[in-house]
């Protein structure tokens, strides 16, 4: 689908992005204008390229340590070959996020920027104004984990999603799916299989009162 025809995945991708950047009260948001969003994007961006590239460069780092070891044996080479393989894992995710910078900006220009900026800013405000509410039927819908533990892109994710479905009236199956897609743009595949599982008990839990009441009916 084209970019110009999908402004709310647009504007997901930049509210999940530039939401740990904007700062400040709630009600300013409105301030906001659409090349702000695209620089607190681009920030978390760059931030977890850097980061990325610093864990390649230790586990280099860690494997050329191995295979220089004065006790050198097949386990250590096995290490080392691991942890190169890891390293050019890390490399390869942090050149997809460096594409991601430089597309940003012209897939913001190529999609209506004004449906995008307006929801980006609904979506940012709503995490902003329900975040006790929405951590709260995040946090009952975790099993034996806690909220504050996941990577923050996942946290993020999560927080958008149930924003969409509790405040926002976006269709549940429609907010899972978006949900999903980020993940695996984003998060890797055990991230978006627990995000997804997350959600669909957000959604069960949502739904079992509702099946109660109409049960309880005469």
């Amino acid at each position: 689908m084209s970019p110009r025809q999908q402004p709310r995945r647009v504007a997901r991708e930049l509210a999940l992005l530039s939401l740990s950047q904007v700062k400040g009260n709630p009600e300013n948001l409105d301030k906001q204008t659409l090349n702000d969003l695209i620089l607190a994007a681009t920030r978390t961006l760059n931030a977890e390229i850097q980061e990325t590239l610093e864990t390649a460069a230790a586990e280099i780092s860690r494997s050329n340590e191995r295979v220089h070891s004065s006790d050198l044996k097949a386990t250590n080479l096995n290490s080392a070959r691991a942890m190169v393989q890891e390293a050019i894992s890390l490399t390869h995710d942090a050149i997809n996020r460096l594409g991601t910078v430089i597309d940003l900006p012209e897939v913001v220009q190529l999609s209506s920027q004004y449906e995008v900026r307006e929801y980006a800013i609904e979506l940012i405000g709503t995490v902003f104004r329900r975040r006790v509410e929405i951590e709260q039927e995040l946090t009952a819908a975790l099993v034996d984990w806690q909220l504050s533990r996941l990577p923050r892109i996942d946290r993020d994710i999560l927080r958008i999603a149930v924003a969409e479905i509790s405040y926002l009236e976006v269709p549940r199956k429609v907010a899972i799916n978006e949900a999903i897609e980020l993940a695996k743009r984003y998060s890797d595949e055990e991230g978006y299989r627990f995000i997804n599982g997350v959600l669909r008990r957000v959604v069960d839990k949502q739904e079992k009162p509702t099946a109660e009441s109409a049960g309880g009916r005469v």
